[in-house]
Parts: C-alpha cells; structure tokens; sequence
C-alpha cells in the first residue's frame, strides 16, 4: 500500500529559507503549492491557487483541508511535477494526503484553518514564565495597555507574531498607540540584555533535533551551534520542555560574560532554519503545522 505524497504550502515571496526548505522537502518527495501574491486576498478558490487539483483541493468532498492534495501553483507547477509524480501514481484511494504549511502569521492564519492545518505554537507567556536562571532578566506578560507607563528603557515584542515590532523602546510612550494596537494586546517587556552570540535550536519531541549561529554581536553571523549551545538547549528542555510543543524553536544566546539566556521562542512554521540542517529543520516544520486531526493529546493545548 503506497501513502499518499504529502504537501508542502508556501507563501508568494519566498525567504531565502524558505527556499532552502523548499529544496530540502523536493528532495525528499514532498508536493510543493506555492500561493500567487493575489492568493491570500482571492480566497482558496481564487486562480492564485491554480494548483490544486479536481477535487483535492481544500472544498474537497470529505471538508478537511488534509485531503488537499497539491500539484503545485501557476507559479511552481514544475516543482510540483518534479515532486513525488512516482508516489502520486500509487496513491491508495481514498486515503488523504497530509498538509503541511511554512509560512508568516498573516499568511498561515488566513490559509491553515481553510486547509485543516494546526498550527503549534508556545503560550504567549511562556517566556515570562521560565525561571529566572534560564533568562537571566526579568519578563514580563502583560497588556500592551499597561507597558504604556513604563518609564525606562525595554525590550518589548509581540510573543508570537510581529504585531509590535519587537524593540528596545526608549518608555512606553515610544511603544505603538491604542490607534495602532487594541490596548488589551499582551506584549512582552523584557530588560534589555545584550548577547554576544545567537543560536537557533529547532526542538522535536523532547531533543535539540538541529541548530545553528545565525547572529554574533547582533548581527547576521552563520555557523554551526558549539557544544555550549547544544547542552544549554537541552538543560531548557529539561526545566521548561513539557510546557512546549512537541515541534517549537527556541533562540538562545550567550553575553559577553558567558552566561547561557532564553532569548525567545518561535513557531517553527514561520522560522527560518539559517544554518541549521534544513532535513532536521523540515522535520520541526512539519511536525509543527500538520494535520489537525494528526495532533497528539499534548500538542492540542499548543495551537494556535
């Protein structure tokens, strides 16, 4: 019994992550649907996704978006065609393909619900809630309403997308107005703490499954994680692990003094994988926006 190919969702502009993704799950026989810029704004049946064929696409007849079984976009037909056309033609009928997604929060937010996709993600404040020796600062969840009075400098961010950009604002007065942001938008405010070097930790099931430098002294600065970054990342999983999804990842870094931080944590479906292994990093993304009716009992309470 051959399975069904599964499928890889993109959105219109691809990060050059992205594309490295893109290659990695080609190589492993995966569909490729890539949206066109008008796709999101058209809907599902808008000619932005052409791609999706009679019948498999996601107004299928079973209603799940996991029957959407691509053959790629107007704009990346080949690349479908390239990818798994051999598994395609032993598919057993009937059994859906699954659907997997890589994407920003505007795009996945619009298209995973339509597809059937569950998109995990940490809780908005996990960050806050580790303890202080995996931080080595003080965070705090709250209400963008109430970071307005702060009065000294901080770091401030959306926890789990870009809504406010994620700064050091002089106070609060700097931090985007009730105009710009419902004022019950809770935020992350954080003191400001410099890293010396940037690690990007891809976890799956309880391991450190890839990982890679992507900054050094706040800039762009790839390499490969030192042993120092592997064992911090797995004292994180070992202290906060059963509070994460079962696919996240996780930003850790280094100061100027040694001392190992959480910096953040982020969803790996909308993670570049800078210079981890893009296999390993693929694995993280696919476990973290699949199939709904694929999650386990513990990831459930980690969607988005």
């Amino acid at each position: 019994m051959t399975r069904p190919p599964r499928t890889l969702v993109l959105p219109p502009r691809l990060t050059a992550s992205a594309r490295t993704l893109r290659a990695a799950a080609l190589r492993r026989g995966l569909r490729i649907v890539e949206a066109t810029a008008s796709a999101v704004p058209e809907g599902l049946d808008g000619p932005g996704w052409a791609g999706w064929p009679e019948g498999a696409g996601p107004d299928a007849s079973s209603g799940a978006a996991g029957d959407a079984e691509a053959a790629g976009s107007s704009g990346a037909a080949g690349n479908a065609e390239a990818a798994g056309s051999a598994e395609a033609a032993g598919n057993t009928a009937g059994e859906a393909p699954s659907v997997h997604l890589h994407a920003g929060p505007s795009f996945a937010d619009v298209v995973a619900p339509a597809l059937g996709i569950a998109l995990l993600e940490a809780p908005a404040d996990w960050l806050a809630r580790l303890p202080r020796t995996l931080t080595r600062r003080e965070i705090l969840a709250l209400p963008i309403g109430e970071a307005y009075r702060l009065r000294r400098p901080a770091f401030v961010k959306s926890p789990n997308d870009k809504g406010v950009p994620a700064l050091v604002y002089a106070d609060g007065s700097r931090l985007p107005g009730p105009d710009a942001v419902d004022p019950e938008t809770v935020v992350l405010v954080s003191d400001v703490m410099t890293f010396a070097a940037e690690y990007r930790l891809h976890l799956l099931d309880g391991t450190v499954h890839a990982a890679g430098q992507y900054a050094e002294s706040g800039r762009l600065r790839l390499g490969p994680a030192g042993g120092d970054a592997l064992a911090f990342g797995r004292e994180v999983l070992a202290a906060a692990g059963e509070t994460l999804p079962s696919a996240i990842v996780v930003d850790v870094g280094r100061d100027d003094t040694g001392r190992w931080a959480v910096i953040e944590a982020n969803a790996a479906w909308a993670s570049g994988c800078y210079s981890a292994d893009p296999d390993r990093a693929l694995d993280t993304v696919l476990r973290a926006a699949g199939p709904a009716t694929g999650l386990s009992p513990h990831d459930r309470g980690f969607v988005r």
